[in-house]
């Protein structure tokens, strides 16, 4: 169809085009489609939460694209609202193609209506013209094209990859015949919508005209979701689906990734022992051996053979996304998130916090209100990211191997209602305010593969990138503090600088049961990513492969001679449920709020729960034991 490339901004572009449409009608999926980008697509509302753009070359012109985020009128209220409301009435776009669900015409019009009296160029993309067509609907084009002026009209299917020539073309010509185009008089307005300002009375009863003259129903009375929502989102047995749903999602991360990672931990034998013969035959020192293969290897390796896990638990949550449930769980939690003063909407952020803390803390700008925002962004750490997966599977295999799947689940279950705990308190005292849930409950659809793919694509590559940069790092510092102390290099870690420090600490988490400075080490280098727990295991212990079956009896076995039980590591998986975030979300979190201070009082807070739970847990235990 087209040249793709990045976008540059040495070149001033031929053609700049804005994607401006409600919430989950497609725009990022035809963003994707016409510059060849991977950005993130899901089947619920609220995914693109800022511009992003991209270029292509067509016709022999440099055109930029800009995905803007959804919305459904241009009265903004919410962040992301605003981005878009800006960037209509700036003029940067030289056309704005509305992208519009087509098999929810009725509903994507306002925005339409409001474009066109804002007098800008305006090519109306009517996407999933496939899914109207499969319910048996039809859209009379060329009355559409009447009744609003005669403005572009193209169908297309964005995740099919239909229409997108005729798009352009239209695009281009838009903007050729913008400014010289003749006001048109149509029998719903008496004028071109653009030559008119309408109050929202009007523009719903031009809407009802509209659907009425164009749209052709034909639309089954009991849809597929109609029947599946009858008991996904049933009052009652919504929620309990909902926990079943995430409980079968965690079994298969264990099942299916445990599977898997016994071919990553061959792998991992099997380079480690070619690295160590390289190393031996060049005759190099054996400080530097052993910090490519205790430190190194033994870290990062350690890390890696984790991704078969990480792989099955993104894939799953894609499915579900891209299916159209994630929508449902929102609004089966809304009366729960209510208790906290909160909406089902937020709930949204924090089950992207069960992927990464960052992309979640970003998605709060979906809420409208500005305390909702803050309160939603200083709970949503508290969700099981997918960092701290290494953390859980590692030590429930390890102590809980008959109970892995409920201790798991009841991680993600504690830190949810922590976070809804904690936003009860923080409301408590305030002005009650009406949160009604607005929400779009989508249809459901076959997940695409392709989309499921650059999903998980995207997580496994930031995975393996965080593998390779802040975990590579974190291996050889620690490496280099374990083997070196005052009077230099060491023979007995104990005497190390990372050893004087985990004493030091050492005191702090004894009522937690975590008193041992081996841990105390690898939870403080911990502060710099969750994952960096495990591989600091692997390097404090001498471990190589600590996941594999024999690298696990082994840390138990030296853990089990230390005093450290089951009751000591479920206080540990506690621990690392809540305790202070990653430096990439603590940063986050500072832009966000605009707030060293909020940034700063959340990672103290964080740890301050982290340490009372565990405690709480912990002397609870010993009573009862």
């Amino acid at each position: 169809m087209a040249d793709r490339q990045n976008c540059t901004a040495e070149k001033k572009a031929d053609l700049t085009i804005g994607l401006v449409g409600n919430p989950n009608c497609g725009k990022t999926t035809l963003f994707n489609a016409l510059t060849g980008s991977r950005l993130k697509t899901a089947n619920w509302p609220g995914v693109t939460v800022e511009r992003v753009e991209g270029e292509l070359i067509y016709e022999g012109l440099l055109i930029r694209i800009v995905d803007l985020p959804g919305t459904y009128s241009l009265d903004s209220y919410t962040i992301e609202e605003q981005i878009t409301r800006k960037y209509v009435e700036s003029g940067e776009a030289d056309v704005l193609i509305n992208v519009a669900d087509s098999s929810l015409l009725e509903r994507s019009l306002y925005l339409t209506l409001q474009l066109l009296e804002r007098k800008k160029p305006v090519v109306l993309a009517l996407n999933m013209i496939d899914v109207v067509k499969a319910r048996g609907m039809e859209i009379d084009e060329k009355c559409l094209w009447e009744m609003l002026g005669r403005i572009p009209i193209v169908s297309l299917s964005a995740r099919k990859g239909k229409g997108l020539e005729n798009l352009l073309d239209a695009a281009v010509c838009c903007q050729e015949k913008a400014g010289r185009a003749h006001p048109v008089k149509n029998p719903v307005f008496g004028s071109t919508p653009g030559n008119r300002s309408f109050d929202e009375e009007s523009r719903y009863a031009c809407i009802e005209k509209i659907t009425e003259n164009c749209l052709i129903s034909g639309e089954r009375e009991n849809s597929v979701t109609d029947i599946m929502d009858q008991y996904l989102t049933h009052r009652i047995l919504g929620v309990p689906i909902f926990l079943g749903i995430m409980m079968l999602v965690f079994f298969l991360t264990f099942t299916a990734g445990d599977f898997l990672k016994k071919y990553f931990q061959w792998g991992l034998d099997g380079f480690s022992r070619t690295v160590l013969s390289i190393l031996q035959s060049s005759h190099c020192a054996d400080w530097v051996t052993s910090l490519v293969i205790d430190g190194i290897v033994a870290g990062v390796g350690g890390i890696l053979t984790f991704l078969p896990n990480i792989l099955i638990l993104f894939t799953a949550l894609a499915i579900l996304e891209d299916s159209g449930y994630m929508a449902r769980a929102a609004y089966v939690m809304n009366e729960i998130m209510g208790l906290a003063g909160l909406s089902g909407r937020a709930f949204l952020p924090l089950l992207l916090g069960f992927g990464c803390t960052v992309p979640a803390v970003m998605a709060a700008r979906i809420l409208p209100n500005a305390k909702d925002r803050k309160r939603t962004i200083f709970i949503t750490p508290f969700m099981s990211c997918s960092a701290k997966l290494p953390v859980y599977v590692l030590f429930a295999g390890m102590f809980f191997p008959d109970r892995a799947l409920p201790v798991m689940g009841s991680l993600y279950a504690a830190g949810l209602g922590a976070g809804i705990l904690t936003a009860f308190f923080i409301h408590r005292g305030e002005k009650d305010e009406e949160n009604p849930l607005l929400i779009e409950l989508p249809q459901y659809r076959m997940p695409d593969a392709r989309t499921v793919s650059v999903y998980v694509g995207d997580k496994i590559r930031d995975y393996l990138c965080k593998a390779g940069t802040t975990i590579f790092i974190a291996s050889i510092v620690l490496w280099f503090l374990l083997n070196t102390g005052v009077t230099g290099f060491v023979t007995d870690i104990s005497h190390s600088f990372a050893a004087m420090a985990g004493q030091m600490a050492e005191p702090l988490f004894y009522p937690c049961g975590l008193g041992n400075w081996r841990i105390t080490v690898a939870l403080l280098s911990g502060l710099s990513a969750k994952e960096v727990v495990v591989s600091s295991l692997s390097i404090l212990y001498g471990i190589g492969n600590m996941s594999s079956p024999a690298g696990m009896a082994e840390l138990s076995g030296a853990l089990a001679k230390e005093g450290f039980g089951g009751l000591n590591a479920y206080g540990m998986l506690i621990f690392c449920l809540f305790y202070t975030p990653c430096i990439a979300a603590i940063g986050t979190v500072r832009k966000e709020t605009d707030s060293i201070i909020c940034a700063a009082g959340m990672a103290v807070f964080q740890f301050a729960v982290a340490w009372g739970a565990a405690a709480l847990i912990y002397q609870i235990g010993r009573m009862l034991l």
